[in-house]
């Protein structure tokens, strides 16, 4: 029973609290887990490998706001709970300006804006202040068209592109949305080659395949709704990360064999953690014939993790010294993707060119 004069805390209204401002990374980050938060941010660049990058997610969940300005400032509040962290990139949720708001959606025509503009500015700021790239999804335009965008801002602010969404809804279409280009833009960052889907992206391959022939090592991807395992399988099958940001239900980090790195729950509302870009994904056969060997030179300074139904096997560099691409060179591996390339050029080559009559 609850005690006379007493308000007793629920589940029902922690949920509550922490939906509202901030959400539950402030808890985190005060009290009894400060000292962890802290030894987070005094460790996370010492002791990092060569190509960790510490990605960072944001969910919109139970954020709700009566304008885009004040859900902005609401956004801006639950990024800084993931600043003690260092992330060198936050992502968020799909035109999240625009969503969830008790007035309504604003016409396209009167937010979109040129990259960057009044909405993307105090993301901009953020991102040069906190020395880390945003991904930041809003309306955009260029000559007379409206785009639903991923704005990529880089660690001084300046932004350096952005994604249109390839595959937008009917609905967006009739309010005015363009579809990108066939061809999703790559972007160079410090640590990587990145890119982005958004939302009904999900519904087809071809963005996904372009980004892996264009090099992407993280493809992110704010959403409206969480997507669920369909997320996982795209990242093995491009053999990326993917990191979802979502309005509501999961956001997550995947990393190359599909497996979640972090996930949101009904508890928190972001996610940071590290990703080694520093891997290579390979058929296990023939080239488990070799892990010995390579264990046997490098120890504990790789890592090889087989998945044996699928047969698949990722090696992982766990130390400065050794660069994946010189150890590839050494034992003679082979990617994946290079395998099944040659492959099938091998197929078309032995394949007769017409079939007989």
């Amino acid at each position: 029973m609850e005690q006379p004069g007493k308000k007793q805390t629920t589940r029902r209204r922690f949920l509550q609290a922490t939906s509202v401002g901030a959400g539950l990374g402030a808890l985190v980050n005060t009290g009894s887990a400060s000292g962890a938060a802290q030894a987070v941010k005094a460790t996370a660049k010492r002791d990092r490998l060569p190509r960790e990058v510490w990605v960072a997610s944001i969910s919109q969940n139970g954020m709700t706001a009566g304008s885009y300005d004040q859900m902005t400032r609401q956004m801006l509040a639950r990024m800084e709970e993931v600043v003690s962290y260092e992330p060198d990139i936050v992502c968020l949720p799909e035109v999240f300006p625009f969503a969830n708001l008790s007035d309504g959606r604003p016409p396209v025509a009167d937010v979109a804006e040129e990259p960057v503009g009044p909405i993307s500015e105090p993301f901009a700021k953020f991102a040069k202040e906190h020395n880390c790239y945003v991904v930041c999804p809003i309306y955009t335009k260029q000559d007379g068209r409206y785009y639903n965008s991923a704005v990529f801002l880089d660690r001084t602010g300046k932004s350096i592109g952005e994604y249109r969404k390839l595959h937008p809804t009917i609905g967006e279409m009739e309010k005015g949305i363009a579809p990108g280009s066939l061809d999703p833009p790559a972007f160079q960052t410090d640590f990587g080659v990145v890119g982005a889907q958004i939302c009904f992206d999900i519904e087809w391959y071809d963005g996904w395949q372009k980004l892996r022939q264009a090099g992407a090592e993280i493809v992110f991807w704010p959403s409206a709704f969480g997507g669920g395992s369909v997320v996982n399988t795209k990242a093995w099958q491009n053999k990326y990360c993917v990191v979802s940001s979502t309005r509501k239900g999961t956001t997550k980090i995947c990393d190359v064999s599909g497996e979640e790195v972090a996930r949101t729950g009904i508890w928190d509302h972001w996610v940071c953690a590290p990703v080694n870009l520093e891997k290579v994904f390979l058929h296990t056969w023939p080239f488990c014939r070799r892990f010995k060997e390579i264990y046997a030179k490098y120890g504990r300074k790789v890592r090889i993790q087989t998945f044996h139904e699928e047969e698949w096997s990722i090696i992982e560099s766990r130390s400065p010294d050794v660069r994946i691409a010189d150890l590839t060179k050494e034992f003679d591996l082979q990617t994946h993707e290079e395998m099944i390339q040659a492959a099938e050029a091998e197929q078309i080559a032995r394949r007769p060119c017409s079939l007989p009559e």
